[in-house]
């Protein structure tokens, strides 16, 4: 059975156009090589005494043709295609990781002025798919628009396997991400291993996961890691906040006098046990400074110890003038090219934040530093995974937060550039670029998601096509149950469209309604809105949908819908006039606590709803009252949306 939003419309797309990121300059030519009888490689540099070497790029050249199926010889053989690596000279590239396609009748080549550039056409290059063993001409000429394209994960908060940790890096790497920012310590644990201080891993210390920490083995592997992969292991020593478990262990405050000899020796101690690292994150944000002398001396000792660059959180505490700013709250700001302080920009790219489909919608208009590409003050940014709630598995937060769906968005829009200044949502209306824009990328992307997540957590499902007619405001007097002549007869012609909106996840009013516009360009409290649609279904049937009404992947402390309820504002869908009944929620009406985990409460998590279509157009109708914007308290905005989306 089939569910369609608009009928006649079928995607036809060539293998070659699903690339992610989709390189800067791309031209598919007629023609196919073929490598029935494999490749042979050839390499060359441009300077011969050079120590560069292409060990490792040709180690990753033997993995994307084992994929194809395809042998890879190291002697030239008659009638059989050439693979070139070839190392040129620098002044031929803007960039370390540019580089240069091409396939034609004569084979393969890729051309860098480094190694990294050389991966990155070789991960574009495996992202080709073979028809019968023939791959399609082409030339490519790509650069990344930002030299800074970053991943935070947060394993102070949630401790996270090794495994689960190197399968994040390869995804990054194969999508040309390039910084690791590796966040370990916090309130909750401080999770790596101290030679003089063992006892600062103890499970008595920490508030989760008790007892998971990195050793120093694991450390060094992750870093090894990393760096095979061409990306940068940065690791976060947050200070002077989020540094409770530091205080439960030594007794005293970080910023006290006894407090900043027992940083500075582990500081000290870091350096020494990893001397490879160059850069540190030093943190500083969301801490009242009772010592202005803290950050400053800190700063200083990092940087004799030998640290090439310092970076903090802004706003934060009294940074040097010479430490890196990761920007992180507020609405959009200009990063202009001019005076001396640089930049990486994590405002609103929190997934934490964001619903699931939202994720990828915000994340592909969103533009970086309100700039096209990088400047000098502006490196580029970093995505940021903070799951403040508990999670009872490791793997729960992949499918409560769009990690890798929000991973390739972010790929994508970091290595192009470019965006939609301010930011939104929502998708953007029919008849624009940018409608025009995210349709081709979702089709890229979920093909993406067929051909290499199968086995991985992936909450994404196709959006586009299915629109919404927005029919309000009533005014509702407060009541959330009051009840509009609407409801008799909802798609009659009588009530019209004050909007439409395209999209599986909607937001009528975000929770930071001032930077982050919703569907509803003026949203009053005390109103009711409905949601109206038609969706196509080629038999009758039951099919699965995703539905919600509130955004629980947030780090806040939401408390559980109580039975019989969708949500705290008495929402509710109906299918073909028949009213939708809720799932029998696991943790009913539970009030909403950082260390009780979500079991069923978000619709990427749980059991898809099965609805019964017939055959042919089926109706959907969606009530949406709201009282006031104002939640019980600062943990528990009102985000206004709604969720309604067939799942594959």
């Amino acid at each position: 059975m089939a569910v369609s939003f608009v009928a006649g419309i079928v995607f036809t797309v060539f293998a070659q156009n699903n690339i992610i990121p989709m390189p800067i300059h791309m031209q598919l030519e007629s023609g196919r090589l073929n490598l029935s009888s494999g490749l042979v490689l050839q390499t060359s540099i441009f300077d011969p005494i050079s120590s560069k070497s292409l060990s490792a790029e040709i180690d990753a050249l033997k993995g994307v043709l084992k994929e194809w199926n395809i042998l890879l010889h190291n002697n030239a053989k008659k009638g059989i295609p050439v693979i070139r690596l070839e190392l040129v000279a620098a002044k031929d590239q803007q960039s370390d990781e540019a580089y240069r396609l091409k396939i034609d009748r004569n084979g393969i080549l890729i051309a860098a002025s480094s190694p990294v550039g050389i991966f990155y056409g070789l991960q574009t290059l495996r992202q080709f798919e073979l028809a019968n063993n023939r791959i399609q001409y082409a030339t490519i000429v790509d650069k990344p628009a930002f030299a800074w394209r970053g991943f935070l994960v947060d394993v102070g908060r949630k401790y996270q396997p090794i495994d689960m940790l190197k399968e994040q890096i390869d995804v990054m790497a194969k999508y040309k991400l390039n910084v690791l920012h590796f966040h370990f310590t916090e309130d909750l644990a401080w999770r790596l291993a101290s030679k003089k201080y063992p006892g600062l891993t103890d499970a008595s210390v920490m508030r989760r996961w008790e007892g998971k920490y990195y050793s120093e083995a694991e450390f060094r592997d992750l870093i090894k890691y990393c760096k095979q992969r061409n990306i940068l292991f940065f690791p976060e020593i947050d200070m002077p906040g989020h540094s409770a478990a530091f205080k439960r262990y030594f007794g005293v405050d970080m910023q006290s006098d006894a407090g900043m000899l027992y940083i500075k020796e582990l500081l000290k101690e870091f350096k020494e046990t990893y001397p490879e690292l160059d850069y540190l994150h030093i943190g500083g944000d969301e801490v009242k400074i009772t010592n202005n002398n803290f950050m400053p001396e800190i700063t200083k000792y990092v940087e004799d110890l030998g640290y090439k660059m310092t970076m903090g959180w802004e706003p934060g505490s009294n940074l040097s003038a010479n430490t890196f700013r990761q920007l992180w709250m507020g609405g959009p700001t200009v990063i202009e090219e001019k005076g001396d302080q640089v930049y990486i920009d994590s405002k609103h790219l929190y997934i934490n934040h964001m619903d699931p489909l939202e994720t990828v919608t915000t994340l592909f208009y969103r533009k970086i530093g309100e700039q096209t590409e990088g400047n000098n003050n502006l490196l580029g940014a970093t995505l940021c995974a903070w799951p403040d709630r508990a999670v009872a598995h490791p793997i729960d937060m992949f499918y409560q937060n769009a990690v890798y769906p929000g991973l390739l968005t972010f790929a994508e829009r970091s290595w192009r550039g470019q965006g939609r200044s301010l930011w939104t949502a929502n998708i953007l209306p029919k008849g624009t670029r940018e409608n025009n824009d995210f349709e081709e990328y979702e089709v890229r992307l979920l093909n993406h998601k067929t051909s290499y997540f199968t086995d991985k957590p992936f909450p994404y499902v196709k959006q586009m096509g299915l629109v919404w007619d927005l029919i309000g405001p009533f005014d509702n007097g407060g009541d959330l149950e009051a009840i509009f002549p609407i409801e008799e007869a909802p798609f009659s012609t009588a009530y019209s469209a004050m909007k439409q909106v395209e999209g599986g996840t909607v937001v009528l009013r975000h929770w930071w309604n001032d930077v982050v516009k919703g569907a509803i360009d003026n949203p009053s409290e005390n109103t009711t809105w409905y949601a109206r649609a038609r969706i196509y279904c080629d038999q009758e049937g039951e099919r699965g949908f995703w539905i919600g009404f509130d955004n629980l992947s947030r780090s806040y402390a939401s408390d559980s819908p109580d039975l019989g309820t969708w949500d705290n504002r008495k929402s509710w869908v109906k299918v073909n006039n028949k009213l939708i009944e809720p799932p029998i929620w696991k943790q009913a009406g539970i009030a909403g606590d950082l260390e009780i985990p979500y079991v069923d409460e978000g619709y990427s998590y749980r059991a898809p709803t099965n609805i019964n279509l017939k055959k042919g157009w089926n109706e959907v109708f969606i009530k949406l009252p709201v009282k006031d914007f104002n939640g019980k308290n600062w943990q528990t905005p009102v985000k206004w949306m709604f969720t309604f989306v067939p799942v594959d």
